[in-house]
């Protein structure tokens, strides 16, 4: 697989462990008392996170990307439904690379 594809299926799964840990892992842990569950699933997102910074901070060398396109792949990383929106960008990039 090219580097796109992976900055997407990264950036895709992280977008999905982020709203899993919002609303599943998070009012299972107030309303449940099931705090171990934030544990895992929030792990599981740190290293997904982690991925998508890195695989983007290597797609914006690789591809000679400008510091403001980074700028964009960090904060919707920050943001709920980020990813999702930053992969119709990458998406409408695909043809061109």
């Amino acid at each position: 697989m090219n580097k796109l594809t992976w900055l997407r299926k990264i950036g895709l799964a992280e977008g999905v462990s982020f709203l899993v840990l919002l609303l599943i892992a998070m009012p299972l842990k107030y309303f449940a008392d099931m705090p171990k569950i934030v544990t895992y699933v929030g792990w599981a997102h740190g290293v997904l996170f982690v991925a998508f910074l890195l695989l983007a901070l290597d797609f914006k060398s690789d591809r000679n990307k400008s510091f403001q396109w980074l700028v964009l792949a960090f904060l919707a990383a920050l943001v709920p439904l980020g990813t999702f929106l930053f992969d119709r960008k990458l998406r409408k990039e695909a043809p061109a690379l």
